[in-house]
């Protein structure tokens, strides 16, 4: 149904709503395990750097093979599965109040050290809410979860415009698994008809959510390369999106 009438839009959070790239979450990784370090050593548990960095390399392997699978898992098992590549029995030896503690030093570095958001995107949201989009978001994570990308959102002055934001380690999908996009439809009560993905990636955001049924307009600074699923349209940036909608309706 081309000319079904819009009446919602998810969007991607990696790559869209902020311009850095999915990888740019590495850049807290240090951050990371010199709070790892000081937290273990609290609850007298040694560790040297040189082991946590192993132990964070091989709980991303074990990760990367999960989402493989186009699964995902909640912060508190990436923190267990660190945990399990420094001793397999530590997280059994540690206490509640520690492993919040570990929880927190893994999960909030971001809002530390801000990624940087698409500066047309607050504007062209509240246009479209103000028109009766419903407007969502669909992202996969890494090792920030979800909750803590809605607090920077918030603080962009980003979150208000979004009726229902469907992340990654809090719903088990991820991208480009059509699942994802779903869900995130059966909670606002439409089809896939009646919706349009904005997201980056040629595989996860174009290919997941027309195999989803949804229609999809992808945000790339050069022209995509020649694929074979092409997006219903192609904007620069959100500031491009109210006018890009305008001309799928």
């Amino acid at each position: 149904m081309p000319d079904a009438k819009i009446r919602a839009v998810t969007v991607d959070f990696w790559g869209t709503l902020m311009f850095d790239p999915p990888s740019s979450d590495n850049r807290y990784k240090q951050k990371r395990l010199a709070d790892f370090e000081t937290i273990l050593r609290a609850a007298e548990t040694a560790v040297t750097p040189k082991a946590l960095d192993r132990a964070y390399e091989e709980s991303g392997r074990r990760l990367g093979r999960i989402w493989q699978t186009h699964k995902d898992v909640p912060v508190q098992q990436h923190v267990v599965t660190l945990l399990e590549a420094l001793d397999p029995g530590l997280p059994g030896r540690l206490g509640s109040g520690t492993l919040a503690a570990l929880v927190q030093a893994y999960a909030n570095p971001l809002l530390l050290v801000p990624p940087t958001p698409d500066p047309s995107a607050r504007a062209a949201l509240a246009a479209l809410a103000a028109q009766g989009t419903i407007l969502c978001v669909v992202s996969n994570t890494m090792r920030t979860p979800g909750i803590v990308l809605r607090k920077l959102l918030d603080r962009y002055g980003l979150l208000a415009p979004f009726k229902l934001l469907t992340f990654s380690d809090e719903c088990g999908v991820r991208k480009p698994d059509p699942e994802i996009f779903h869900l995130t439809l059966r909670q606002i009560g439409l089809a896939p008809h009646e919706a349009v993905h904005v997201g980056d990636d040629p595989v996860l955001d174009v290919q997941g959510a027309q195999e989803a049924g949804m229609r999809v307009i992808q945000v790339t600074a050069p022209p995509p390369a020649a694929l074979s699923r092409k997006p219903d349209a192609v904007i620069r940036h959100l500031g491009e999106l109210p006018a890009a909608l305008s001309q799928l309706q």
